[in-house]
């Protein structure tokens, strides 16, 4: 599916089956590609029917997905987010097209893009400027050293991963409110050690709660 929400149980419900989407929290997702193989990524850990499976079996075009927005009053929803099976940088122009016709249509919707935050590395240049239209970027920190990042994500990109995805975080922060996030499995220890990361290139640090 492409446009989905979230139920209360963390499963994915395609937006044409629900009646009332006003204050919804609204999905896109735009791809399966992703430069990382994380080993904690739902892609390897969570069994999906068909019915309700982000895995796409072709990639929207732009204009497939405007279309399914103007279906709905989107001037209505709380927050439109930009995550999907895959990482959306990987689709960064279309994003770029894709946010500017939905501030476009609702200058007040909240924008936000779920991130692994190497795009730089994805297209060997700065694209932050494409992400001007959003109002929050979230960007996986995942742990507090290069090492244990790349055990992790297991990243094409290598070691440098760490460095470049603070770098982008840190060049992101032109553009929009930057997030850094962790899971709080990894203990108290290490997320006082990512909150020192954060302050010092002053971004702000969420903890999320795991879910198996």
């Amino acid at each position: 599916m492409v446009l989905y929400t979230i139920d209360g149980h963390g499963g994915y419900i395609n937006i044409r089956d629900i009646k009332d989407l006003k204050g919804a929290h609204i999905y896109v997702n735009l791809t399966n590609k992703c430069p990382c193989n994380c080993t904690f990524c739902l892609r390897q850990t969570k069994q999906m029917q068909e019915s309700n499976s982000l895995w796409l079996k072709k990639e929207p075009t732009v204009e497939e997905v405007k279309e399914l927005f103007l279906k709905y009053h989107v001037e209505e929803f709380e927050e439109v987010i930009f995550c999907g099976f895959g990482e959306p940088t990987e689709r960064i122009e279309d994003i770029k097209v894709l946010t500017t016709f939905l501030k476009g249509k609702a200058p007040a919707l909240k924008l936000r893009i779920n991130t692994n935050g190497l795009a730089n590395d994805l297209y060997q240049k700065d694209v932050t400027p494409l992400l001007e239209d959003f109002d929050v970027i979230s960007i996986s920190l995942n742990a507090p050293t290069k090492e244990e990042y790349l055990e992790l994500t297991r990243s094409r990109f290598g070691i440098r991963s760490f460095d470049d995805m603070l770098t982008f975080a840190k060049l992101a922060k032109k553009y929009a409110h930057v997030v850094l996030t962790v899971v709080d499995i990894i203990g108290e220890k290490k997320i006082a050690e990512c909150q020192k990361i954060c302050d010092t290139i002053g971004v702000q640090l969420r903890v999320r709660p795991y879910e198996e």
